[in-house]
């Protein structure tokens, strides 16, 4: 299966305060403003928030290797041009961001911001304040499409407990493993179908995602916001991106490093090729599911994440088995936010935390395996 994956890392300074400055960086690389630029074996892009530079592989690949390889050259690149001048973050917040620390890109595209600012105000934490880690899957036909589409729904509650990166906000643990989520599923509540509460319903042919998309742009139209009726505007945590022939991921938080991302990836590839899942597809099922993830990462799903890890190790490929105890290192000791959050409160001190996962990124080591 040809995968593809975008990664979006916060731009800090030593003390991991968060610096809007991703239009300086690749105008200093290249000379210009742009929105996206070749940048070795990666493409590096500007996101929202100025805070942050997308990451992503120049060529998508069927081989995880391949594409970690791609991923941990152009991030050795950025580290090669700046040195330690700017430190990158993942996670799926930046943990102690202030809204009046950053900004929107305003070098193109503003009328697609102004669109959503009218609409939603961007000027809040679900918009200028999230990285994820987005999984593009190809597929090969309609009636494949569907079928990947609803088993990965119902992988959505699971993947998004092993991959909560985000338990802090504005410097205060909040008690939630995935902030991020609290604030993506309701930055469109004005018109709740386009992010669903991150969960899609299920879907019987491509037709009915297609009438999906047509609900949501007549939302949008009769708002006078007819500019934003494109395929990307549907912001569940799944989507089809039918002019890139791949469904995309996108309820997951940012990982530390690009290791753990590909462990991700692993996952959810050997899983896609269990026949069978020894879980729920009810929709109210999978919504309550995906609320205990939020709240608790792995804390309250550990039975199912372990069966779920054997039927995926099964199932998995020898490139993928040397990801996947990423995986069950996550499943047993717990989250990344679990992690961050049991050491902060020890420590009572971020710093020293961010400086450790901000290393991870660096040099591609997952945090739980320090």
């Amino acid at each position: 299966m040809t995968t593809g994956t975008e990664h979006e890392y916060s731009i800090n300074d030593h003390r991991f305060n968060a610096l809007p400055i991703s239009d300086r960086i690749i105008k200093t690389i290249c000379g210009r403003f742009e929105s996206e630029i070749l940048f070795g074996e990666v493409k590096l892009g500007k996101e929202l928030q100025k805070t942050v530079l997308e990451i992503i592989p120049r060529t998508p690949a069927n081989d995880l290797a391949f594409l970690e390889g791609q991923l941990t050259k152009g991030i050795g690149k950025f580290y090669h041009i700046f040195r330690d001048r700017y430190w990158l973050l993942g996670l799926g917040m930046h943990p102690t961001l202030t809204l009046d620390q950053t900004s929107v890109w305003d070098h193109d595209e503003g009328e697609y911001y102004d669109a959503y600012n009218r609409l939603f105000n961007i000027h809040q934490h679900g918009w200028l304040n999230i990285q994820a880690l987005q999984i593009n899957l190809s597929y090969r036909n309609d009636k494949d499409l569907t079928i990947i589409y609803n088993r990965l729904r119902s992988l959505l509650p699971y993947i998004i407990a092993v991959t909560a990166s985000s338990p802090m906000v504005e410097g205060n643990i909040t008690g939630m493993a995935d902030n991020r989520l609290i604030y993506y599923r309701e930055n469109q509540k004005e018109i709740p179908r386009i992010c669903h509460r991150i969960i899609p319903e299920k879907i019987r042919t491509v037709q009915d995602y297609h009438a999906i998309q047509e609900e949501i742009c007549f939302e949008l139209r009769s708002r006078g916001a007819d500019i934003l009726c494109e395929e990307w505007v549907n912001s569940s945590g799944l989507i089809i991106r039918f002019s890139r022939n791949c469904l995309e991921i996108k309820a997951l938080d940012e990982q530390e490093c690009i290791r753990s991302d590909m462990a991700v990836c692993a996952l959810v590839r050997s899983l896609l090729r269990c026949q069978s899942l020894p879980i729920d597809t009810d929709q109210s099922a999978l919504l309550a599911l995906t609320d205990t993830a939020i709240h608790t990462g792995t804390a309250e799903l550990r039975p199912e994440l372990q069966k779920l890890y054997d039927a995926a190790w099964n199932h998995a490929t020898d490139d993928e088995r040397q990801y996947l105890p990423v995986i069950r290192q996550r499943i047993e000791r717990g989250s990344l936010a679990e992690l961050i959050a049991h050491r902060y409160k020890k420590e009572q001190n971020i710093v020293p935390v961010l400086l450790d996962l901000a290393m991870c990124l660096k040099f591609n080591t997952p945090y739980n395996l320090l």
